[in-house]
């Protein structure tokens, strides 16, 4: 009996030690071998992407889901912040998900793809009024593959430094795909849209469009002036201005919306300024001709056109200074030229001049008109041109000027040496006898002669007198002077008979007559007159 207890117990202990040795070899096995089962972390690197929504609410999430929402830019809730992810992706994802409730299960694959990727597939479940989504990646699905976090970790850095700056950039930009949809903006854009809820925590999809863009900016054209009024809640109705400039990209465009507001006041007050000037220049009788650098014209008046019988038709079509030059020529309104050459060397001289500096010359028109042409630079290589009709004056002068010869072809007529001094004292006209006489050019004569230089050279020609005396204090006194006569006699021994006579407004005469009777009678002494005025 003993013995058979000792045998069963023995037996027993053989088994044991087999069994141990037998786990002993298995962990041996396990530990040195390759691991044929994931770990609880690597089984979540491949764990499925899945969402439990009630509503709007997230109720639970997969690790990876989670991962994806912190992603997606801020949203008022959770399924705004999903949306914005999977809207861009599956177009109809909005309306399809709205019907859930009448359907158990929906499928969705991604129709914007990007390159040669495989597309996502989306699957919504209806679980007794919970929406439960589940997103599926080609890419990654059974591979089992383990991320390298230093990767990405350095990818997840730059993400968020790219979003930190692009949501920090004061331009305004967005994505727009091929199929016409907004699919992502940075904060200017939202901030600008009004997207943003009261306390700025989130936003609602789908994005509002802020701009409506031309058929080319999808092409790459541009820039584009837009105006934009902004819808923003609280916000003004002020137009704003923008330039928007487009790129091309493979899944559709990128759009960058850069101020232009004050470019926009700088070229409203420009025509503000030109419109001024336009209206102020409109009431001169003087025509007015800028022409720009490039010799176009750029702004005239209405008297340009009635001056050059110009049509405002031709003024408006802005023609360059030549072709204003030619239809000048040829309506006859530039002076008669010996040939089209010379002619058109004159205006590019006049061109030239004007350019440099103040230019001025006078045009006598076949038709009898007689214009004055001037010329002045204007600011960043601009021309001015002014047409002023001095006919009337040009026939004044001119009335004026055969008024005077012939008032001193009278006077050369005249025996008697004449000299007319104004109040001054300086000479302002004298004839041929008077020339013969003192032996002075008349032409001279109308230069700068006072009545102190005329005394001295008739004291050269003629014998010592008290006359000259009188004469030469005379020449100091101002107002009235007294009317003389006095005889006088050349070294020749000629006697002169001189007679003052005193003109309107201060001017008087002197007309010196040769004696050449001995019947004339007796002058009037200088020495007593002198003598009384003493």
């Amino acid at each position: 009996m003993r013995t058979a207890w000792l045998e069963a117990a023995m037996i027993a202990l053989t088994s044991v030690g087999a069994a141990l040795v037998g786990l002993l070899l298995t962990w041996i096995a396990v530990g040195r071998g390759p691991r044929r089962k994931l770990t609880p972390a690597a089984r979540e690197d491949v764990e499925e992407v899945a969402l439990l929504f009630d509503d709007e609410a997230l109720v639970d999430a997969t690790p990876p889901a989670r991962r994806l929402l912190e992603t997606m830019p801020v949203g008022v809730t959770d399924w705004a912040r999903f949306t914005a992810f999977a809207a861009p992706r599956f177009p109809e994802f909005q309306s399809r998900i709205a019907r859930l409730s009448e359907f158990a299960r929906l499928e969705m694959t991604e129709t914007a793809t990007r390159g040669e990727k495989p597309r996502l597939r989306l699957t919504a479940e209806n679980l007794r009024g919970l929406a439960r989504i589940t997103l599926i990646d080609p890419e990654g699905e059974g591979q089992g593959q383990r991320v390298d976090n230093l990767s990405l970790r350095a990818m997840e850095d730059e993400l968020e430094m790219m979003r930190a700056t692009l949501d920090r950039s004061p331009v305004l930009i967005w994505r727009i795909e091929k199929n016409g949809e907004l699919t992502w903006a940075n904060r200017a854009y939202l901030l600008r849209a009004g997207a943003f809820d009261a306390d700025e925590e989130g936003f609602g999809w789908p994005l509002p469009k802020l701009f409506t863009l031309p058929p080319d900016a999808f092409s790459g054209g541009g820039p584009h002036r837009l105006e934009l009024t902004s819808p923003a809640p609280g916000a003004s109705d002020v137009a704003t201005w923008f330039d928007c400039h487009s790129v091309v990209l493979e899944g559709g465009t990128l759009h960058f919306a850069l101020p232009a507001e004050a470019a926009v006041r700088a070229e409203q007050a420009l025509r503000d300024f030109v419109q001024t000037l336009t209206k102020t220049f409109a009431d001169l009788p003087t025509g007015l001709a800028i022409f720009d650098r490039d010799r176009q014209l750029r702004l005239f008046n209405p008297a340009l056109s009635d001056l050059l019988q110009l049509g405002p038709e031709f003024l408006a079509t802005r023609p360059t200074l030549y072709a204003f030059l030619d239809r000048l020529r040829e309506t006859k309104m530039v002076p008669e030229p010996k040939d089209y050459r010379s002619w058109r060397q004159e205006m590019t001289e006049l061109e030239r001049a004007a350019a440099s500096g103040f230019h001025a010359e006078t045009w006598n028109l076949p038709g009898g008109q007689t214009y004055r042409v001037t010329g002045r630079p204007h600011p960043d290589g601009a021309v001015a041109f002014l047409f002023e009709d001095i006919s009337s004056e040009a026939s004044l002068t001119r009335q004026f000027r055969g008024e005077i010869e012939m008032s001193q072809e009278i006077l050369d007529r005249i025996g008697d040496a004449i000299a007319v001094f104004r109040p001054s004292g300086e000479l302002a006209i004298s004839n041929a006898a008077y020339g013969a006489l003192w032996g002075v050019d008349p032409e001279a004569t109308l230069g700068r002669v006072t009545l102190l230089d005329a005394v001295k050279q008739w004291q050269a020609c003629a014998e010592p007198s008290a006359f000259w005396s009188w004469l030469q204090n005379l020449a100091r006194e101002i107002g009235a002077r007294e009317n003389l006569t006095e005889e006088i006699t050349l070294l020749d021994g000629r006697r002169v008979t001189c007679r003052l006579e005193t003109l309107s407004g201060g001017a008087f005469l002197l007309r010196f007559a040769v004696v050449e009777t001995s019947d004339t009678p007796p002058p009037r002494k200088a020495e007593a007159i002198i003598a009384q005025q003493g």
